[in-house]
């Protein structure tokens, strides 16, 4: 990875990370600690007619909740989706957008809320799929790990593959498409092996494998997109103070959710089939 700056006018300052064979730069926004959508991103959503309409999954709360007001804030129609009618609702409320409801363990209620924005819209510019759980421990009371697991990747793998399946279509009616996939640091293989690794020794079993299996999904999806204007990435946002968390993280909603933002308004030169974090590739 090779960094460095250019200038474009009075507008940004960017930095460029050269990734995977060294020839395909990334030109990426520097995010400020205190969060917030950066310039650069605030920009191409202002002056950029690639992204008009979004779908967050899970945006009812935290990382989620703030992924869709730094889209809005933006210009761009960053549609609620929620399976709690009453909280995606007053979240919706709140943000002066407009909400869906959207379980994504309910086939049925995920080709509802696609019909819904075909005939409100007509397209889908952004899935940001959010929606996620922590899951209880892996051998709680009663319950084999295997069923932990189960619970877990019903969400965060099997929801995930259901509403892009589902939404696909419409995403492929959008000029440039994105699709980003909230992912942890958690699901790096090499930093649940690497000693020297924050994440070493935190093994959640249900929770990391459930985000190392999102991020194959995300190459897959990559790949077999490759041939179309439609990226797909996955974004890591730090270990945020959030519910699923218990306000534990260091890190805020409103920080975490600058990377799915980021991503999500990608130009024409961004990266598809990547794992990133504000500061550049997380190990996969």
């Amino acid at each position: 990875m090779t960094p460095g700056t250019q200038e474009f006018g009075e507008f940004v300052t960017v930095h460029a990370y050269i990734l995977g064979n060294g020839t395909d730069p990334w030109v990426v926004p520097p995010v400020p600690a205190s969060a917030g959508l950066s310039r650069a991103t605030a920009y191409a959503a202002k002056v950029g007619a690639m992204t008009t309409t979004a779908l967050i999954t899970g945006a009812n709360r935290g990382i989620g909740f703030q992924i869709a007001r730094l889209l809005g804030e933006h210009g761009v129609t960053a549609i609620v989706g929620a399976r709690d009618e009453e909280r995606g609702r007053a979240a919706a409320e709140r943000l002066g957008q407009p909400y869906v409801r959207l379980d994504v363990t309910d086939e049925t209620s995920v080709r509802a809320a696609a019909k819904w924005i075909e005939r409100e819209y007509g397209a889908l510019d952004i899935l940001v799929n959010n929606a996620g759980i922590m899951g209880r421990s892996d051998e709680p009371d009663g319950v084999s790990r295997a069923d932990a697991l189960r619970e877990v990747y019903e969400i965060n793998v099997f929801g995930v593959v259901t509403v892009t399946d589902t939404l696909l279509p419409l995403l492929r009616r959008a000029p440039a498409a994105r699709i980003v996939n909230l992912s942890s640091g958690l699901g790096s293989l090499a930093d649940s092996l690497d000693p020297d690794s924050r994440f070493y020794g935190q093994d959640y079993l249900a929770y990391n494998s459930s985000k190392t299996a999102l991020n194959m999904v995300t190459v897959v999806y990559a790949n077999e997109l490759r041939d179309t204007p439609i990226k797909v990435n996955a974004a890591d946002p730090g270990y945020c103070a959030t519910d699923m968390t218990d306000h534990n993280g260091y890190r805020t909603a409103e920080q975490g959710a600058a990377i799915a933002v980021r991503l999500a308004t990608l130009g024409a030169d961004g990266p598809t089939g990547a794992f990133l974090q504000d500061e550049g590739p997380v190990r996969w």
